[in-house]
């Protein structure tokens, strides 16, 4: 048997300039730009201290597709290290990379020549190193071609006297020699097929385990001719970025072959749509449609079904793989349906979510939705649909049901629905997980944190969104209105207050049940005062009607609105030295919200 690849080191600076030629082009298989900026740093960091990179996967079959759309014609195609590239041509060359957001930008890298021990030698630019004159802001400047050592070196030890133009020197060398580092460059044989060269992709990737299982599907249907998966990976694309950029839409109509299929009509909704908060990416959308019509929660399994295996008899045959290719287009249809699409919205915002902030996970937010895909195809009354959804949902979020080995989680509840059905197996969930124990004990202590982001504080404010809370000491403010447009949480007991009288720890002042959502205005006007100083305040307006905080003058609107907002009556009596008592009255009463909260969904 023939070889089918060979392996040689290429040097960064020529790869680059195939890739800048046009001579290496990157295919459709691949996915866009994801990395953070922090990993380009990384990335950088690793080549200038001479660390390995990994290799790079180079094609040379003639019929891979490009992400014009166009066929290769020859050229050779890079199917794995995208990422790495990308990431040296921003920070190396200064070019613009399209990110997950669907946003032009240039990921400008920083040089510290002299960072001592324990300072960092790159950083990706801000504000603070613009400021400092030690740091070479953009070290893409340095690796353009009219670069001017001498000059360069002049000028940095105009502004840094105190540094020896010697020193600089080897220091600027040190950062340009990244250009002469080679990493290893995998080319696979020119007569492999294209399937052969898209498992080659995914087999080694697979012992990488760092890539995401759906980009493994993602290639594996951009491949595919025969069932038109190239159709359906763009229909995944684009819905996705559509979804965060319906302005986007124009320049969709551009693909001429894609704007006349049904998939275009499909999604031609998103071009007016403003709601921010459900924004799936690729993988959520993959992973909705094959949840939904696999009943499984792998994704590793969507690959092996899309190249036709039969489980039982661990063969492969073309008739799985065409009707597996058939589902999940069926999947990514109901998936981009304006009325499902808007329905599963509408129900997580009207539980209480209205905002993208208050969501914890992503494949929480896609169970949720593949749950309504199921039940609104099923016989479950129609009309009971929303309920059940919400309640799933905020079940999930309180136990974080899908955040440990989220996948067999998945694949478990989808077996258990499809044997139980949803309605007998939701009573059995909410007997075994929200048990009075959970209610009194378990969900008290989980509110005992700092992460102002937690599932159990974003539940407790999605439940005064629902519940048509006001903020504290107003009549007129709903926490909504906080939450959506202007407001911020800030501490009940104020956190100077607290370190003023020794409370320095940070876990105690800081902790979740010491927040509130309150009108800016309102906590200037409390500053460092003791809570029992200001709700005396308050409780004194009541009586005078002369409104110094908010503006409630009753004592039974009062009471009422601190009932709403979880405050203890007797907090006008509390100071510092009453502060564990407050936290852990204040626990219990916001656990016992989330209850009745959720029992009323």
């Amino acid at each position: 048997m023939s070889e089918k690849y060979e392996l040689s080191p290429k040097t960064i600076d020529s790869i680059l300039g195939f890739i800048n030629s046009g001579e290496v082009a990157i295919p459709e298989i691949q996915r866009p730009f994801v990395w953070k900026p922090k990993q380009v740093r990384d990335l950088i960091d690793s080549l200038y201290n001479g660390y390995p990179a990994g290799y790079l996967i180079i094609s040379q079959s003639p019929n891979m597709r490009l992400k014009d759309g166009t066929l290769s014609e020859g050229k050779k195609i890079m199917i794995d290290g995208q990422q790495r590239v990308t990431a040296m041509m921003t920070a190396i060359l200064g070019k613009e990379v399209l990110n997950e957001d669907f946003e032009k930008k240039t990921i400008k890298i920083s040089f510290n020549p002299f960072a001592e021990e324990g300072e960092e030698t790159f950083k990706v630019l801000d504000n603070a190193i613009l400021k400092d004159k030690k740091w070479v802001p953009d070290i893409s400047v340095v690796f353009q071609t009219d670069f001017d050592s001498f000059d360069f070196v002049e000028k940095y030890c105009e502004i840094n006297p105190d540094v020896k133009k010697s020193e600089f020197n080897k220091k600027i060398q040190q950062l340009l020699a990244i250009k002469t580092r080679s990493i290893g460059v995998i080319t696979l044989n020119k007569d492999l097929s294209v399937d052969e060269v898209t498992e080659i992709f995914i087999r080694i990737n697979s012992r990488g385990a760092k890539l995401n299982q759906a980009d493994f599907a993602m290639s594996k249907i951009a491949s595919d001719e025969k069932n038109e998966g190239r159709l359906l990976r763009k229909a995944i694309d684009y819905f996705s970025h559509l979804a965060v950029q319906p302005e986007w839409y124009a320049e969709m109509c551009k693909d001429a072959e894609f704007a006349g299929t049904e998939y275009a009509k499909k999604m031609e909704w998103l071009k007016n749509d403003t709601e921010a908060i459900y924004d799936p990416s690729y993988s959520d959308m993959l992973r909705v449609a094959f949840m939904y019509k696999f009943n499984r929660g792998k994704m590793k399994d969507l690959v092996a079904l899309l190249s036709g295996r039969d489980f039982e008899t661990r063969e492969f045959k073309e008739e799985i793989a065409e009707e597996s290719f058939k589902n999940l287009k069926d999947g990514v249809m109901d998936y981009m349906n304006e009325y499902n699409f808007k329905q599963f919205t509408l129900a997580i915002k009207d539980a209480g979510f209205i905002s993208n902030k208050l969501m914890n996970s992503d494949l929480t937010l896609d169970f949720a939705y593949t749950l309504y895909l199921l039940l609104h195809n099923s016989d479950v009354d129609k009309t009971q649909v929303k309920r059940y959804v919400q309640k799933w949902y905020v079940l999930t979020t309180l136990t974080s049901r899908y955040i440990a080995s989220p996948e067999s989680a998945m694949d478990l509840d989808l077996r258990r629905i499809s044997e139980k059905g949803f309605c007998n197996y939701l009573e059995e969930i909410e007997r075994a997980e929200l048990s009075d124990v959970f209610w009194n004990d378990g969900l008290v202590q989980n509110f005992e944190t700092t992460a102002v982001n937690s599932p159990y504080i974003n539940v407790y404010w999605a439940a005064q969104v629902r519940m048509k809370d006001d903020a504290l000491f107003t009549k007129n403010c709903a926490v909504s209105n906080l939450i959506s447009v202007i407001g911020d949480v800030h501490h009940i007991f104020p956190k100077k207050y607290l370190q003023n009288n020794g409370i320095n720890d940070k876990a105690k002042y800081n902790q979740i049940a010491n927040f509130t959502y309150f009108d800016t205005q309102n906590n200037i006007s409390v500053g460092e005062k003791a809570p029992n100083e200001y709700f005396g305040v308050v409780f004194g307006q009541c009586d005078t009607k002369n409104c110094v905080f908010g503006d409630i003058d009753n004592k039974e609107a009062l009471e009422k609105n601190l009932k709403m907002n979880c405050i203890p009556l007797d907090i006008v009596s509390m100071d510092y030295t009453r502060y564990d008592d407050f936290l852990l009255e204040r626990r219990k009463l916001m656990a016992a919200k989330i209850k009745d909260y959720y029992y009323s969904l």
